[in-house]
């Protein structure tokens, strides 16, 4: 019988040991928020330059909203750069969701493309930058619409 206890308890505290790591993994990766700049750019820093709508063509340059899109980040690009990006373009080297608009990865990502227009959005609204991280966070980008983006100025 005690042979017996033992075993069980053997078995238990492997099992705890083995599923902990796993468990504490999962929980971090679906609450990871990707790269971001916790503050805007220092004073006489100069960020890398967003590509103007003329620089994007063929596929990248498709649809009116992906060249808009560029058009709008242009004029936010301290807010950008304060912003992550859950396409999670982090894990090839972006700092930010500025970075996507440097390249034309931004063209090409429809999360990327909603993430420029809501922080637009917001930011024409008063909303300061961290507001806008935390609707990102939130996921409020989502509701933005593509099909209807280009009517944003």
């Amino acid at each position: 019988m005690r042979k017996r206890g033992l075993s069980l308890a053997l078995l238990f505290l492997i099992t705890l040991t083995v599923s902990a790591p796993w468990a504490a993994t999962q929980d971090e990766t679906e609450e990871k928020v990707p790269a971001y700049n916790a503050a805007p750019p220092r004073k006489n820093a100069k960020l890398p330059a967003i590509l103007s709508a003329d620089q994007l063509w063929g596929e990248d340059a498709q649809y009116p909203y992906q060249t808009h899109a560029y058009e709008l980040a242009a004029k936010i690009p301290a807010v950008l750069h304060q912003q992550p990006c859950y396409c999670y373009c982090d894990r090839i080297g972006h700092k930010s969701l500025h970075s996507c608009f440097e390249t034309t990865h931004g063209a090409k990502c429809s999360i990327c493309l909603k993430e420029v227009y809501y922080s637009y959005l917001m930011h024409q609204k008063g909303k300061t930058a961290t507001q806008i991280r935390h609707g990102i966070i939130g996921g409020e980008w989502k509701q933005v619409s593509l099909a209807t983006a280009t009517s944003i100025n």
